[in-house]
């Protein structure tokens, strides 16, 4: 079974292709942003994985965006996140933190009342996530090339802090309508400075973060998540540029040495010339590296996809949080266990670490 052999990610040597996706949790009851003994038992109950991607970990107080998020910029943070580490490695798994910054699908409430920041002061107009539950999205502060410098450097010092904790590597949330993704997308993207326009300029952002991620660790610890289609959701479109843009960020990716590039499968079909609707395949020509898909994938399609060769390794999400032994039930060919859906952001240990490994 191909999703059972081991694989490489630079120096990392991994004993499965069965990834765990990452999946905002919220179990971080607590106003300092601290993981805590329940994420060190979560993340160890599913060290089986080849690779665990943890969930998205703001880079600082500006990039949050949820309520009980765990941060990665305090040396309290740092230190809760060693506890998380030591319990994965204890039972050897592999660990990458999602570095995240939502930027404009942030609110004031997290903010201390500041205004969210983003490419442009575009309102997304959608429903987000506030200190009291859902609520409208508001309309943005616009960040300056001193934000984004800024921005950079707090990407960085994650980074340090994320080594510093003893994750084997970072994966950079540049997916899903956050911040990264604002800054390639025209409908959010209005700047006239070296940051807008142009592929190279929307696309400039992301790059400055990989270079500044390389200045302090080995660029086979960095891996990119993308999700190229994602239409219609959350004030992101697909347009006649979009597909000339992600074509641009893989393209010049080839000439790092990343651990991967991590893509999403569209989540809806959109009947259009500028819609790609195979993109792991469009995007497997294109890049030369390590390839993980990702999209609500079982062990049939997981498996096919790696037996041709259109992606190196699969991520799976809803799965790996009702089956913490996912690896073992796809070898035997046991059972899967369905998640509770009502437990997905609640705050304590039902539906998070009450899911029992298979006894045959």
């Amino acid at each position: 079974m191909k999703l059972l052999e081991p694989i490489k990610l630079g120096k990392l040597l991994l004993k499965n292709r069965v990834f765990m996706a990452p999946l905002t949790r919220g179990r971080a009851d607590n106003d300092l942003g601290l993981p805590t003994q329940l994420h060190a038992e979560y993340y160890k109950q599913r060290s089986s994985a080849g690779l665990i991607i943890s969930e998205g970990v703001p880079v600082s107080k500006q990039a949050v965006g949820y309520k009980n998020i765990p941060g990665i910029y305090t040396d309290k943070q740092v230190e809760a996140w060693k506890r998380v580490t030591s319990e994965v490695h204890k039972h050897d798994g592999k660990i990458f933190i999602q570095l995240w910054h939502v930027g404009r699908l942030s609110h004031p409430s997290f903010l201390d009342g500041s205004l969210p920041v983003a490419p442009s002061a575009v309102n997304p107009n959608t429903l987000i996530s506030t200190k009291s539950g859902r609520g409208k999205s508001v309309t943005p502060r616009t960040l300056s090339v001193e934000d984004i410098a800024q921005t950079v450097s707090d990407f960085q010092m994650a980074a340090k802090n994320a080594l510093e904790a003893g994750f084997d590597g970072v994966e950079i949330h540049s997916s899903n309508g956050y911040l990264f993704h604002q800054f390639f997308c025209n409908a959010s993207n209005k700047r006239t400075d070296k940051y807008g326009g142009s592929v190279e300029n929307k696309t400039r952002f992301l790059f400055e973060v990989v270079d500044a991620l390389k200045e302090v660790m080995p660029e086979d610890k960095i891996g990119l998540r993308l999700n190229p289609m994602m239409h219609d959701k959350y004030g992101i479109f697909v347009d006649e540029q979009t597909a000339e843009t992600f074509d641009y960020i893989v393209t010049r990716l080839n000439n790092y040495k990343l651990a991967y590039v991590h893509l999403t499968r569209p989540w809806q079909i959109v009947e259009s010339p500028d819609f790609i609707k195979d993109v792991i395949g469009h995007y497997r020509n294109i890049y030369k590296g390590v390839l993980i898909a990702n999209g609500n994938y079982g062990a049939d399609d997981a498996e096919m996809e790696l037996k041709t060769k259109r992606a190196d390794a699969i991520a799976f999400g809803r799965l790996f949080i009702s089956n913490p032994d996912l690896p073992e039930r796809f070898a035997n060919h046991w059972p899967l266990t369905d998640p509770d859906t009502e437990t997905f952001y609640t705050s304590d240990a039902k539906g998070y670490t009450d899911y029992s490994k298979f006894r045959s």
